[in-house]
């Protein structure tokens, strides 16, 4: 049985502004920044500013929402897990059923924006709803949850070309597996940080089935994100000179991750799946930078 704490409505606010991850943006800028890959080469480099609005929004609700339900997910876990066991399922702050109610309440926010995008958005919007509802329940089933994370991590760069009116197309879907592959990458190093925890309550990663080839498998996994992105910008003739410049300068900082990470401490590996924002930054910044040359 839940033991629900008698809080007054600030400190309730206050909860689930946690409970959504607010004060910890680091996940909104994943899914943020290959938003912004796929919108701005979908537009050519002049999106709509409402469309751009729309996108940004989405994102920002859709993460808060996975949060929520990955909170009510874990609800029984998080509290044997050190860097989990403040959360405000994990301490009794508020009701499971209140994280529903939260992840509802965005889900529909997140629904309210499709009235101001074309209606293809709409259909592919359920793919991106069921992607974020059942990941947080992969860990329980599959060594590969942090796929499913990628998979859901990447719907907004189809769902971007659709915003735009456009058909997803060859480059669309080699910037979603390149983000996909990416993705495992650096949840697998955040990963890392939970594997003795995860391992003692039964809980699956790719760090738990990467073993002790973790840190290499991650390092592949960085190529072929490198490979496809590199790959689509390519294809549309962003490659050269920026495009490649920023390729490189992440191709360098993953080999940095690959240095710091190699002893697998906690601290290091979580530290690295933070720095991850850089990544998608960088990128974004080629992309910019060739289409306005």
């Amino acid at each position: 049985m839940e033991t629900v704490q008698h809080i007054s409505w600030r400190q309730r606010l206050e909860a689930y502004y946690y409970l959504c991850r607010f004060d910890k943006p680091i996940g909104t800028e994943l899914v943020l920044w290959p938003t912004m890959w796929a919108l701005w080469i979908a537009s050519k480099g002049i999106p709509d500013l409402k469309v751009l609005v729309i996108m940004i929004l989405g994102c920002f609700f859709m993460r808060a929402a996975g949060c929520a339900i990955n909170d009510f997910a874990d609800r029984k876990v998080d509290a044997h897990v050190e860097r989990t066991k403040s959360r405000p399922l994990a301490t009794g702050v508020i009701k499971a059923r209140e994280a529903v109610f939260v992840f509802l309440g965005l889900v529909i926010a997140s629904a309210c924006l499709l009235f101001f995008l074309p209606i293809e958005t709409f259909y592919w919007s359920f793919g991106a709803l069921f992607l974020a509802f059942i990941y947080p329940f992969m860990k329980r089933y599959t060594n590969l949850p942090q796929v499913f994370l990628g998979a859901a991590f990447s719907w907004s760069i189809p769902m971007a070309y659709v915003a735009v009116g456009k058909t997803p197309d060859l480059t669309c879907w080699l910037l979603y597996f390149g983000n996909l592959a990416w993705t495992v990458a650096y949840d697998t190093q955040y990963a890392i940080t939970d594997r003795e925890y995860d391992l003692k309550i039964g809980v699956k990663s790719t760090a738990i089935l990467f073993g002790r080839f973790d840190i290499q498998i991650i390092g592949l996994l960085q190529i072929v994100s490198l490979c496809l992105i590199g790959t689509a910008l390519y294809l549309e003739n962003l490659l050269l000179p920026f495009g490649l410049i920023a390729l490189i300068f992440v191709g360098l900082d993953f080999i940095y991750q690959a240095i710091k990470t190699k002893e697998r401490d906690p601290q290091i590996c979580f530290w690295a799946f933070r720095h991850n924002r850089w990544v998608g930054m960088i990128i974004f910044a080629g992309i910019f930078l060739e289409l306005i040359s």
